[in-house]
């Protein structure tokens, strides 16, 4: 009797009401199923052909339509790193590449990390740290944004703008912008090689 005399009360439906809404919001916000979700990407290396000599009809019979398409070179790798797990695990590379017509790509390659919320794709000039330290530091100060993260699993390509000054954004990062934590962060060093 009590238990019936408890549900028909005001109170219990208010408490009712608050828990669902409570449980919605925690799962819009927390996303638990994606634990168990995996987008894979597989991007091929970019590459960009050097542009033909220009011909005109009037020179030679033949204009640039008819001229044979310049072959394409392999992108310079101007920078690279290895990630190291933050909030979740995460494996993988990264490099940035320079293209035959000057344009730089950050390219992503066998990245193995969790799926989450609001993931995106940072350069950062924070220092990477290791541990629960590196967590929370990368957006302290400059940051810059390339993009959502396209695949938590996989080889991505994010382009680079003109203007980003590579000279002090040193780190990459895979950013959960939701709960402002690093899931994963790689510091940049030259490629002494290039």
């Amino acid at each position: 009797m009590k238990i019936r005399k408890l549900l028909r009360h005001p109170a219990t439906w208010v408490v009712a009401a608050f828990a669902a809404v409570a449980f919605g919001v925690a799962l819009y916000l927390f996303q638990p199923w994606r634990l168990f979700t995996t987008v894979e990407v597989n991007e091929a290396v970019p590459v960009v052909a050097d542009a033909p000599p220009s011909t005109t009809g009037q020179q030679g019979g033949q204009d640039a339509s008819d001229a044979p398409s310049a072959p394409a070179r392999k992108p310079k790798t101007v920078a690279a790193g290895t990630f190291i797990s933050h909030e979740h695990e995460t494996r993988g590379r990264a490099k940035v590449l320079e293209l035959a017509d000057g344009s730089r790509v950050l390219r992503i390659e066998n990245l193995n990390t969790s799926d989450g919320p609001d993931l995106r794709v940072w350069l950062s000039d924070q220092p990477v740290k290791e541990g629960t330290a590196g967590w929370f530091n990368l957006d302290d100060g400059e940051h810059l944004e390339l993009g959502n993260l396209k695949g938590n699993k996989g080889n991505a390509n994010y382009a680079i703008p003109a203007d980003a000054d590579l000279d002090s954004l040193k780190t990459v990062t895979i950013w959960c912008k939701r709960f402002s934590v690093s899931f994963g962060a790689a510091a940049l060093t030259p490629d002494t090689a290039a």
